[in-house]
């Protein structure tokens, strides 16, 4: 009987060989997901698609992160000389596949900082077809996982540190644990690709670029946990992500890493797609967890917690797809090749969704610990045009903003500062003088109160009131005591609400009264 690893080598064999055709072929890369399609990816990509010379082939990847870049089109000679064309015309494209040796010039100062583990090979390798991922190591970490207890499997990722990515940062171990633990059967888990808050887009990049890492990391997690059904919830408008997580798991079936006897191991998982129900707190796991069973998507008393009652009040696990990333590197690399990414305190990278006025924006992998200002003015590039910064959005509507005095802050689970601003699932948006960041505080307060589902009354009632109070202020008609009704409001929103999304609405809030008092105080008379 073969083990799980021989197997999987026969697998990655069977793809080095439908390769074959393409080694002595210049390999052209288009990079294609939900951002550079707004840019016309999709036009440079049938473009090549219908003028490349019989000695060339074509291979959509997804992003590589760099935003600002796109269309991007990567070529690589069958020598392994390579060449990077940015801001891609569809003109431009038929211009190159007539002339592959164009020369080229890129600036690498957007990668030089960063440190990439879930966005490895990402806009580097196909999207749509498993063979590139196989043929990079894909699927070894599952293959040593199925060698190993599913105890010894946890104990692995207990000791790299792993904390989950999607804006609570509880350890994933432990998580694993207690529904291993748990009594009650079937178990099951989820993949929570909602992501719906604005200035949050990284898991949706993952899924355009890498979809079968996220698979592996899925399957380690669910056989180390006892699971036999496996869902993946993604975004009801994220159609590109769903379209490239379903060709994934079809690959994934026929190539034998889902279904019965996953790599001759005995162990079997059944995958199935679902679609958010629509709304920023379909994220929360309980609300989730209620759409998925066909009820309002409103958040659910804890205790008890999903992994004790969670899908049909059965055991589950519940991971974001960035969580899911790290798992195939610390399988594959041990966990202490984990562990000293990052600080004592946080292990691994984190991805950044970087937007608003900095010169490149996209989607960025650091080492935890990394600063702001870092991120903002090494990786970034600094403001557009050089514009004074006049304040930081870190970790989307459920925040708070930081004021340029405080860019030495360095990203780490949890609060960043005691006034309400916390990492979350990690968006950063750089704000100039052309924006004032009172209009920016309101308009994320503004999206709280319209997101909520209204099941609480301190959100319910809270959010829309926090909005109301504002709005005075800004208009000019305000007094002294909605400088005091703020405070007060945004305390019982944070100490009474249900759940974690409504808890974290006063954030832009208490962290504008903290930073930004003055502007605060110019719009009331003394």
């Amino acid at each position: 009987m073969s083990s799980p690893t021989e197997v999987l080598n026969d697998v990655q064999s069977r793809a080095l060989d439908r390769e074959l055709t393409n080694r002595e072929k210049t390999r052209v890369v288009v990079q294609v997901d939900h951002g550079s399609v707004a840019v016309g990816a999709n036009l440079v990509a049938s473009t090549l698609a219908d003028t490349l010379p019989e000695s060339a082939y074509l291979v959509v990847a997804g992003s590589d992160g760099a935003s600002f870049e796109a269309p991007k089109i990567l070529v690589t000679s069958p020598e392994g000389q390579g060449s990077v064309y940015t801001n891609v015309s569809p003109d431009f494209a038929g211009k190159l596949a007539g002339n592959l040796n164009m020369r080229s010039e890129h600036d690498q100062s957007f990668f030089d900082s960063q440190k990439r583990v879930a966005l490895d090979l990402a806009g580097e390798i196909s999207s749509t077809v498993v063979d590139d991922y196989l043929a990079n190591n894909g699927y070894s970490g599952l293959a040593k996982a199925l060698t190993m207890s599913p105890a010894d499997v946890i104990e692995q990722v207990k000791l790299s540190g792993l904390r989950g990515r999607g804006g609570a940062y509880f350890p994933a171990a432990l998580k694993w644990e207690g529904a291993s633990k748990a009594i009650g059967t079937p178990k099951y888990f989820v993949v929570n690709a909602e992501e719906g808050e604005p200035g949050i887009f990284k898991d949706r990049h993952l899924m355009e670029s890498v979809p079968h890492r996220i698979l592996e990391g899925m399957i380690i997690a669910a056989y180390a946990t006892g699971v036999e059904r496996a869902y993946f919830y993604i975004n009801a408008e994220a159609n590109l992500s769903a379209s490239r997580i379903r060709l994934a798991v079809d690959q994934a079936y026929a190539n034998g890493f889902l279904g019965r006897n996953i790599l001759g191991s005995g162990y079997e998982l059944e995958v199935e797609i679902c679609r958010g129900a629509g709304g920023y707190v379909c994220g929360e796991e309980t609300t989730l967890l209620n759409t998925l069973e066909g009820y309002r998507r409103e958040p659910r008393l804890r205790p008890p917690f999903p992994t004790e009652a969670g899908l049909w009040s059965k055991p589950t696990v519940i991971n974001n797809p960035e969580t899911l990333c790290s798992v195939p590197f610390i399988l594959t690399n041990g966990p202490d090749e984990f562990r000293n990414i990052g600080t004592d305190q946080a292990s691994g990278t984190k991805i950044v969704s970087l937007s608003g006025s900095v010169g490149r924006p996209g989607v960025v992998e650091v080492p935890m610990g990394t600063t702001l200002r870092d991120i903002i003015y090494d990786i970034g590039g600094g403001t557009v045009n050089g514009r004074e910064l006049t304040g930081v959005a870190v970790g989307g509507p459920s925040s708070g903003v930081l004021p340029p005095s405080e860019l030495s802050t360095r990203i780490a689970p949890g609060l960043l500062h005691e006034a309400g601003v916390m990492l979350g699932a990690g968006g950063v948006i750089a704000l100039d003088e052309r924006l004032s960041v009172l209009e920016t505080i309101r308009s994320l307060a503004s999206y709280n109160a319209q997101e909520s589902c209204g099941k609480c009354t301190p959100c319910r009632e809270g959010t829309p009131r926090i909005v109301d109070t504002l709005d005075r202020l800004i208009a000019g008609t305000g007094s002294r005591s909605d400088l005091d009704e703020l405070r007060y409001l945004a305390d019982v929103v944070k100490t009474a609400s249900l759940c974690g999304l409504g808890q974290a609405a006063g954030g832009p809030i208490t962290s504008g009264l903290k930073f930004f008092e003055s502007e605060f105080n110019n719009l009331v008379p003394y």
